[in-house]
Order: structure tokens, then C-alpha cells, then sequence
């Protein structure tokens, strides 16, 4: 099993931390009041410079709507573990209405495996 570096860690979420400001059209300095936390520490996060607490983590996630497959995806060395988050990747893209579609086949599939 192959270890994951802290660094790489921060990298990582780094990234994907700053893309998804980005997309939400927010400079650091807004996400700063929206987080309260220093516009330097949002600096050093994106850039993998430094660790993020886990409270920030979630709160970072919550204001700009980051899933969790999303954060840990290109982390994740388990093939069972990269495919159900792909599969989960790839449902979040979906509409609500297809979302919602997507629930009722899942529902039938287990009806039927309860029936077994």
C-alpha cells in the first residue's frame, strides 16, 4: 500500500480548494470574511503551503459546495474505493430531475435484491 505525503496532501487540497473559489467567482479576500480566517492563510492553504484544519475543511465545503469525493478523489489508491467515488463524480453532475430518476432504478434494484 503506497503512503500519501502530508505535502502532497495540502497540495491537493490546495487546488481544489482554489478552483472552486474560483468558480464561485470569489477573490480570497471575500472567502476570508465568509471563513473567518486570515487572507494570508487562505494564501498558504491554496497554495499547499499549509495543512487546513479540519472545522476549515468543512466549512470551506459547505460555502462553496465542494463534495467530498472531490477534496480526496486524486488521493485515493483503493480501485473499489476510485470507482464508487467516480460513479459518485458522475451522479452529482447529473440534474436533479435525472438525480432523482437515478434514485428510483437504485430503489428498484434493491427491492429486487431483498426479494432474493
Amino acid at each position: 500500500m503506497s503512503s500519501v505525503q502530508k505535502t502532497n496532501i495540502d497540495k491537493v487540497f490546495g487546488r481544489v480548494l482554489r478552483e472552486f473559489r474560483k468558480k464561485h467567482k470569489l477573490t480570497q479576500e471575500e472567502l476570508s470574511e465568509k471563513l473567518g480566517i486570515s487572507l494570508k492563510y487562505i494564501s498558504r492553504i491554496e497554495n499547499g503551503n499549509n495543512g487546513v484544519k479540519t472545522e476549515t475543511l468543512v466549512r470551506y465545503m459547505n460555502i462553496l459546495g465542494i463534495p467530498p469525493n472531490t477534496i480526496f478523489i486524486d488521493l485515493l489508491t483503493n480501485p473499489e474505493v476510485v470507482k464508487d467515488a467516480k460513479i459518485s463524480e458522475k451522479i452529482i453532475n447529473l440534474s436533479d430531475e435525472k438525480k432523482d430518476f437515478l434514485i428510483s432504478i437504485i430503489d428498484s434494484l434493491e427491492d429486487l435484491d431483498c426479494q432474493k
